[in-house]
């Protein structure tokens, strides 16, 4: 019904037109032809050829043709709609019968074995499935225009018998059809409508259900999109999150980590962890500082960091760490990493910051299984945690280097082997400790040094073979030395991990390794390099690649701010520290390499002039947080005259310069503390300096 008034609502001023311009085009003519003289032509009408007014009457009866069967079509069509109308208000009498039944739906329903009764009197209504669609759709539409159902009302009193056998044959119809609408419509209740199709189709909805609970807690997990994702859970890293989060305060950061523990400082662990006196240092992982006071290896507690899960809600932003994973693969076109359980991630801005893989000999990664197992390589808290705890019940350790890190190692297990009667062993190649960095002199020096604190010194060994003899480990030296011990740490060394060069295509140095980066430390479009890991290049000592505690802080604190856009170029002479116990210590800028000319200057030293001293004045262990990125103005050396001559032996304190080309690229503090901004200035003028002496003089050693 609704068709047919559409219908003729649009032909209705068509007709009425047609009809009113036939009438004007009829009227005109005979005026014009009654005012025409006979011996004129007939007018006609402004449009069409002259010659008479044949063809307005043939306009006028097209016009009239058109109209006519307009209004047959429209009379054809209001009859067959009605009867459509007639139709459709009997089915719909049924269906109030059919609803008012609905309540045995419910009797039906309870009784299983009934329902697979009426099964195989479902098959042949499978030949009706628009119908129950039909009556469904124009429900909603008709209702407000059935006001006239009180005449078919007897008709559905008079069916109720009629229309009870139907009922209980069409009930599973409806139950059993696809669209859910009709079930929502004669259904209010999900569950009586849930019985009648649970035959066939109940096990497939439990079986979605549960894929789905399946993988709800892996898609909370891992958010699938990180604005900031960084690469690693070390030093730089959490320096770059800081960084990311003090210019964006509703920056999202991930942290993907391979280890178990929340970003820490690793400077302790060869340091101040093992002189502590708490026997559970290994669990709580407190230390007291030279000066006295106490703090976590931890750079925040958790409570800083929030879930993963919770990254992607967080209305004001956060920092995560996703532990105990490792990316594998980089899609630098599509902005997105893999991880090792094929996790994908997509980002906006990322930092790789992996830092390094601790060295190891060949000689002892061939020696065999049983060799390996009694080899730590000394870099993480389970590296610390596991030594600590092999100290405590074998006789003998050997430490395999004598670089920074066994040379601190050996000093700390040198002062634990006067309580506990452990040997402990340390050899290099090298003359002395140090010796790539320091002057021989003052490597001999710091040798002696590490004798006094409980350490067996081997210089000049070369290992040549490592075998397990006698539940023992036996090293034989090239010179025809053997050493035997339980134990052996190798701290030959880093190498920088460049695992994902490949899949991101980044390019690596040939010469210092780690990911070649620009000025801003980027790497490729929106990826940038931090940390061990990355080689930049110095304006002032060329292209380098630094593995300490203060590049790894600046480095991940400058990537950060440009990751939000900052655009600043790494111009800062990061600084490196190293302390052999309480009591001597040093601080280094720049090239420090034994192969250069060096001039020394040294003073004799004070009670001040320790390690222990300096953190007492600066307030904490890890000296290069106290330091800001301001150089040294216009420094005012001292008046004190320098002593005409120095005890040789005696190295208490002083500044040693390296150079090259006459040039000052290096400079080690020895027992100088909080002077390193003057150093750092010196550096960056590259002049020449006819005596250093006077220079020295800028670092105020010669001062009580």
């Amino acid at each position: 019904m609704l068709k047919c008034r559409t219908v003729w609502r649009k032909l209705a001023p068509l007709a009425k037109s047609s009809s009113t311009l036939c009438r004007q085009n009829v009227r005109r003519a005979g005026l014009n032809n009654g005012r025409t003289p006979v011996c004129v032509p007939a007018a006609h009408m402004s449009s069409g050829p002259v010659g008479g007014g044949g063809d307005n009457l043939k306009y006028a009866l097209l016009v009239g043709a058109v109209s006519v069967g307009g209004l047959v079509y429209a009379v054809v069509t209001m009859k067959s709609d009605q009867k459509r109308y007639e139709q459709r208000i009997e089915e719909l009498s049924t269906r109030p019968q059919k609803t008012s039944t609905k309540p045995t739906a419910a009797q039906i329903q309870s009784e299983p074995p009934a329902v697979p009764e009426d099964q195989p009197a479902a098959a042949p209504s499978i030949e009706e499935p628009s119908s129950p669609a039909e009556v469904e759709a124009p429900k909603e539409e008709t209702a407000p225009e059935t006001t006239t159902p009180p005449a078919d009302e007897p008709v559905v009193e008079g069916l109720p018998e009629a229309a009870a056998v139907p009922v209980v044959q069409e009930e599973p119809l409806v139950s059993s059809e696809p669209p859910p609408a009709v079930e929502s419509v004669v259904l209010a209740e999900p569950a009586a409508a849930e019985p009648p199709a649970s035959e066939p189709p109940e096990p497939q909805p439990e079986v979605l259900v549960e894929s789905v609970a399946d993988s709800t807690p892996v898609s909370l997990k891992l958010p699938a999109h990180a604005p900031y994702l960084l690469i690693g859970g070390g030093t730089a890293s959490f320096a770059a999150a800081r960084s990311i989060r003090a210019r964006d305060p509703g920056a999202k950061v991930l942290i993907v980590t391979d280890e178990p523990d929340l970003p820490y400082m690793r400077p302790p662990l060869s340091k101040e962890l093992w002189f502590s006196d708490d026997p559970a240092v290994t669990d709580t992982l407190r230390f007291k500082q030279w000066n006295g006071k106490e703090r976590s290896i931890y750079f925040q507690p958790p409570s800083f960091y929030i879930r993963p899960e919770d990254l992607d809600g967080a209305e004001n932003g956060g920092v995560a760490v996703l532990n105990n994973r490792k990316v594998v693969y980089m899609d630098v076109r599509g902005n997105k990493v893999k991880l090792d359980d094929d996790t994908e991630i997509s980002y906006d801005k990322c930092l790789i910051a992996t830092g390094g893989i601790p060295r190891n000999l060949q000689l002892i990664e061939r020696a065999g299984e049983e060799v390996m197992k009694r080899t730590t390589l000394f870099r993480k808290i389970e590296d610390f945690k596991s030594l600590d705890k092999v100290s405590r019940n074998v006789k003998s350790v050997t430490i395999i280097g004598g670089g920074f890190l066994g040379s601190e190692l050996a000093c700390a297990l040198g002062r634990r082997s006067t309580e506990s009667g452990l040997e402990v062993i340390q050899m290099f190649p090298e003359k002395g400790n140090m010796g790539k960095v320091l002057p021989e002199y003052l490597s001999n020096w710091t040798t002696e040094k590490v004798k006094k604190e409980g350490v067996k010194v081997l210089t000049e060994a070369l290992v040549k073979s490592v075998t397990c003899k006698d539940d023992q480990l036996e090293i034989k030296l090239k010179d025809g030395r053997v050493v035997t011990t339980d134990h052996i740490v190798a701290a030959v060394g880093l190498e920088p991990n460049v695992d994902l060069a490949k899949s991101a295509g980044l390019e690596v140095d040939s010469d210092f390794g780690g990911y070649r980066v620009n000025a801003e430390l980027q790497a490729r479009s929106n990826i940038w390099v931090a940390g061990d890991a990355a080689c930049f290049y110095d304006i002032r000592l060329g292209r380098r690649r630094v593995e300490h505690h203060d590049h790894a802080v600046v480095s991940g604190r400058l990537a950060g701010e440009n990751m939000t856009g900052a655009s600043k170029p790494y111009w800062h002479q990061s600084m490196f520290w190293s302390d052999l116990g309480p009591d001597v210590g040093y601080e280094a800028i720049g090239i420090v390499d034994s192969s250069l000319p060096t001039v020394g200057v040294f003073a004799k030293a004070t009670a001040k002039d320790t390690p222990k001293a300096a953190t007492e004045m600066s307030g904490t262990g890890i000296r290069s947080e106290s330091e800001t990125e301001d150089t040294a103005v216009s420094p005012v050396a001292s008046d004190t005259p320098s002593p005409a001559a120095e005890n040789k032996d005696d190295f208490g304190k002083g500044v040693i310069f390296y150079l090259r080309d006459k040039v000052v690229v290096g400079i080690i503090l020895w027992n100088v503390f909080n002077r390193m901004p003057i150093a750092r200035k010196i550096i960056k003028d590259g002049e020449e300096h006819a005596d250093l002496n006077e220079v020295a003089k800028l670092f105020n050693i010669h001062e009580d």
